[in-house]
C-alpha cells in the first residue's frame, strides 16, 4: 500500500473514532468553538482584548498573533489549497454538524489560523500558552468532529500555523513594534517612588 493509501486509511479510522465520540453536549460545544473561529473572529477578539487591556508586551503579543494569521491565511488558503484540491469528507451515516464549506479540504484554514495566532502570541508572551494552545487545539479538533476536515488536513494546518507563528516573530513589523517599545522605555521619565 502506498503512503497516500495508508494516510487515507488512518484518516478514515480517526474520523470514525471522532464520530463515535459525538454527543449532544460535546457537539454543541465544538460547533460553538468552530463557529467562533470563522473568519478568525475568535483570535481578533482575543487580540483586541490584549491590546486594550494589556501593556506593551500584550500589545506586541496581539500584533505578532495577527501577523501570524495573515501569513497562515496566505499559505493555507492560497497555494496549499490550490495545489492539493482535496474534496471535503462526506458520509451519509454521519452527516456534518455544520454547513460544509465550498473551499477544498486540505489544509484546514481554521486550524492554521488558530495555531498561527497561538504560536505568534505565545512567542512574545509565553504566559498565554496555557489558554491559547488548548483553545487552538479545540478549534483544530472541532474541524474533524464536525465532519468538515480529515485529520491530515488539520495536521497540515497545525504545521502551517506553527511555522507562521514562528515567522511572525521575525517579521519587519514585529521587529518595528519591539524597537518602538524599547525606544519608548528608554525615553520615558522614571516613575516616582511611592
Amino acid at each position: 500500500m502506498t503512503v497516500l493509501g495508508r494516510l487515507q486509511r488512518l484518516d478514515r479510522r480517526l474520523m470514525r473514532r471522532s464520530f463515535g465520540a459525538r454527543s449532544p453536549a460535546l457537539d454543541r460545544s465544538l460547533v460553538a468553538v468552530t463557529r467562533a473561529a470563522n473568519y478568525s473572529r475568535l483570535w481578533l477578539l482575543i487580540a483586541g482584548a490584549l491590546a486594550v487591556f494589556g501593556g506593551g508586551q500584550r500589545r506586541r503579543a496581539a500584533g505578532r498573533g495577527l501577523i501570524a494569521i495573515a501569513i497562515a491565511a496566505a499559505v493555507a488558503n492560497g497555494p496549499a489549497k490550490l495545489l492539493v484540491r482535496r474534496r471535503r469528507p462526506s458520509s451519509r451515516s454521519r452527516p456534518t454538524l455544520i454547513r460544509t464549506p465550498r473551499s477544498t479540504s486540505f489544509p484546514s484554514g481554521h486550524t492554521a489560523a488558530a495555531f498561527a495566532f497561538a504560536t505568534g502570541a505565545c512567542t512574545e508572551l509565553p504566559v498565554l500558552a496555557p489558554v491559547l494552545v488548548p483553545l487552538a487545539g479545540a478549534v483544530a479538533y472541532s474541524r474533524v468532529h464536525t465532519g468538515v476536515h480529515y485529520p491530515s488536513d488539520v495536521a497540515a494546518g497545525i504545521g502551517i500555523g506553527i511555522g507562521s507563528g514562528l515567522l511572525s516573530s521575525r517579521s519587519p513589523l514585529g521587529i518595528t513594534i519591539s524597537a518602538r517599545s524599547r525606544a519608548r522605555a528608554r525615553h520615558s521619565p522614571p516613575r516616582a517612588l511611592p
